[in-house]
């Protein structure tokens, strides 16, 4: 029985290369996509491979919805050479980039580039890929605990991230006729590259965070990956149209 296979994009590092491990650590074979960092994403394919899990890894700007059309091109090559099938099980819309702005500074440029990342992106690029998605697979998106708490500066971030939770409950009941789940997985604050190492570089933000956290601690990617391979596995099949908050329990 062949392998299921999950494709997750912005795998090359962070929150998405931790999930790709945790999912090849499942038995899962695994795609990959990054924007530039093409080095790194070989070096989580090569570590894959060595797992004995089979690995691809694919360029991709989610925020360049122009090019989609071409990428799944180079899937449906990919997938036939590389994986001996035309489908794949489980798609993780992970791949995003930070942006910080009071209210009053947004540009609209500020606005539209989050926004084909982090909404239309994320709306367009799944709708390409549910042809490619096999009966019974399912879809993660991933959040942020800032739809839930407010810090300033991430308003239009969080925004785009409230309109990902609602995409991802309307995925849920259109596609629940063909058995395919669709879930939120939303971190809290996470030390990783994402928004130029925004919170990993400030120890006083990581002070602040570690307060009004109940396990007392920053998260790390390693924190978040596990769940995004349980909602990618049949021990979560009936889990469906969920938003799941890994934060620790920040301001519970």
């Amino acid at each position: 029985m062949a392998n299921k296979i999950a494709l997750i994009t912005g795998g090359s590092r962070g929150i998405g290369r931790d999930s790709a491990l945790k999912l090849a650590g499942k038995g899962l074979d695994i795609i990959i996509t990054y924007n530039t960092r093409v080095e790194d994403a070989r070096a989580v394919v090569a570590q894959i491979e060595a797992s004995g899990q089979k690995a691809a890894a694919l360029q991709l700007n989610t925020g360049v919805i122009s090019s989609f059309e071409d990428f799944a091109t180079q899937l449906k090559n990919t997938l036939s050479t590389h994986f001996g099938t035309d489908h794949f099980d489980y798609l993780v819309n992970n791949a995003g980039q930070g942006g910080y702005s009071a209210i009053s500074d947004v540009t609209e440029a500020f606005f539209d580039d989050l926004l084909n990342v982090h909404f239309k992106g994320v709306y367009f690029l799944t709708q390409k890929l549910i042809p490619f998605l096999n009966d019974g697979g399912g879809i993660v998106n991933i959040s942020s605990g800032l739809t839930r708490v407010s810090f300033p500066g991430s308003s239009v971030y969080a925004s785009l991230k409230t309109a990902v939770e609602t995409f991802t409950r309307y995925l849920a009941k259109e596609l629940g006729s063909k058995g395919i789940r669709a879930n939120v997985v939303a971190p809290g604050a996470t030390m990783t590259d994402f928004g130029g190492a925004h919170l990993r570089s400030n120890a006083d933000l990581q002070k602040n965070v570690s307060s009004i956290t109940a396990l007392g601690r920053v998260g790390t990617a390693e924190d978040i990956g596990g769940t995004v391979a349980f909602l990618c596995t049949d021990d979560a099949r009936w889990v469906n149209g969920q938003r799941i908050e890994v934060s620790g329990g920040m301001f519970v």
